[in-house]
Formats: C-alpha cells, sequence, structure tokens
C-alpha cells in the first residue's frame, strides 16, 4: 500500500461524497507538504476554507487552496514550486498535472475575487480527471494581516505558514459580504461564519477594512455596527434553503444544519467578537 492510499484508509468512507471529500482532503496535505520543501512558506501564507479545515478542526470539508503572498511581489511566478508538487505526490504514490485556469471576470464584484493578478491553477490526477483542487495565489495582498506557523504531521511533519484565526474571519467576512456567485449561494460562508462565532474567534476589522478597500467595497474604516448592518442586509437578500443545499456534501452531520434560519443568523450577528 503508497502512502497515498495509507492516509486515505484512515478515513471512514460510507459515500461517494466521502471518497471525493477524503481523496480531496489528501491531495491538498500532500500539496501543503510540496510547497513546503520547495520554501514557499518563506513568502507565502495559507488561508480559507481549507486551511480552517486541516488546522482547526472545522467539519467543513474543502475544494479549493488559497494562498496570499506576505509582500506585493508582481513577478511572482508558481510554476516555481510545481517540480517539487509533482515529486512530492510521485512520493507518495500518485501522479498530477498541473494546469494553469483562465480567470473569466463576469463583474466588478467577481472580479474582487478573481483578480488579474490572482494566479489561478488546477492540480489533478493524471489518471484521474474528476477530482481535482485549485490552487490560487494572490500576488498582490491586502495588509494588516497575522500569520502563524501550524504543524501538519502528515504525510510527514512539516510546518505551514497561516492567517491567524482573527485574520482568517476577516477574510471570511469579505467573502461572505462580497463574493458574487451569480443565481448561486456559497453557504459554504455561512457555515465557516458559524464556526467563527461558536469559537469565540475575534473579527480583524483592520484586515477586512484593507480587503474591503482594496475590493472598492469600502473608503472608510468601518464601525462594527456598520458591519452587522452590511450583514442583516446580506442575509435579508440570501436564500436559507440555497445556503444549506451549497453545505450538505461538505459535512458529515446534515441535521447540524436544520437550525439555520433568518433569525438564527440574526441572533448569530450579536454574538461576534472585534478585535481592533
Amino acid at each position: 500500500m503508497n502512502l497515498f492510499d495509507q492516509m486515505l484508509a484512515r478515513y471512514p468512507i460510507q459515500s461517494e461524497d466521502d471518497q471525493i471529500n477524503a481523496t480531496r482532503e489528501i491531495m491538498q496535505q500532500i500539496a501543503l507538504s510540496g510547497l513546503y520543501r520547495s520554501g514557499f512558506f518563506n513568502k507565502a501564507a495559507f488561508y480559507e476554507g481549507t486551511c480552517l479545515r486541516i488546522f482547526h478542526g472545522s467539519d467543513r470539508f474543502s475544494e479549493d487552496m488559497d494562498f496570499s503572498l506576505i509582500t506585493k511581489e508582481p513577478e511572482f511566478d508558481l510554476n516555481q514550486y510545481f517540480e517539487s508538487l509533482i515529486k512530492e505526490f510521485l512520493a507518495s504514490g500518485r501522479d498530477i498535472t498541473i494546469v494553469k485556469k483562465v480567470k473569466k471576470q463576469q463583474s466588478t464584484i467577481e472580479s474582487a475575487f478573481l483578480k488579474e493578478n490572482t494566479q489561478l491553477y488546477d492540480l489533478q490526477f493524471s489518471t484521474q480527471k474528476s477530482i481535482k483542487i485549485k490552487i490560487e495565489v494572490d500576488i498582490d495582498p491586502p495588509g494588516k494581516f497575522e500569520t502563524e506557523y501550524k504543524l501538519l504531521l502528515m504525510p510527514f511533519s512539516f510546518m505551514t505558514r497561516c492567517f491567524t484565526l482573527p485574520s482568517l474571519f476577516a477574510g471570511k467576512m469579505h467573502a461572505l459580504l462580497y463574493r458574487s456567485w451569480k443565481n448561486r449561494v456559497k453557504g459554504r460562508d455561512w457555515y465557516d461564519l458559524v464556526w467563527y462565532v461558536k469559537h469565540n474567534v475575534p473579527l480583524d476589522i483592520r484586515h477586512f477594512f484593507e480587503r474591503a478597500k482594496q475590493s472598492n467595497h469600502l473608503q472608510d474604516y468601518p464601525k462594527q455596527e456598520t458591519i452587522k448592518q452590511l450583514i442583516r442586509e446580506k442575509i435579508g437578500s440570501t436564500s436559507i434553503e440555497m445556503i444549506k443545499n451549497d453545505i450538505r456534501p461538505f459535512i458529515k452531520n446534515p441535521g447540524e444544519i436544520k437550525i439555520y434560519s433568518v433569525d438564527f443568523f440574526h441572533q448569530l450577528i450579536n454574538m461576534i467578537k472585534w478585535q481592533g
């Protein structure tokens, strides 16, 4: 049994969704180890939902891997780290291909998340095209975030540079308020909001403002009540059923989202902790 299959055997798999989620998560862990070997985390940090899942125990599986450079670097090229990624997967018993993804900007709102200077790649098995992970690197990051190093034990023991939880929460709030999926709703943003509040993580207002300012959504430093009102308005324009439908394939226990309702999220807002 190769290393990849050994890692897969640690997951309780009872459905096709379980198989896909577990396979994708192992791919993410191996990708992190390959990036670590290449020195990638000397200049970049891991953030968003997959970081929350792998290093902080969120119950939600995640599809993508999002990274941010520590400082702006217009000439940054992710290709220089691909050899290390490919070698890491080969050592685990799997062969992969890495394909550059063409960004299609559909609106000014979407452009906040698909910036021209964001590099996007799909990483997938050479013999299995149906399972892949997206790797995204922001080479022009908004400022005033904090990072820390978190330990991962598989496929070997190594450290990954990550955004701290308050900075992660700030990025998630920016995504929740301003991300556009056309007629779809990314319920995973709302699930993560619940996680942050449940775990008493304060929202880093300074970093949230830097993100909102860069995406041209805010020009003045927001008060807590301003952010609360923005969330209230978002709740009013969002389908709760669409939130639930988006989340279900990524969680083990669908029963935990039965409580989701307009009133639930309105009460949740008043429990948010703040930093800055």
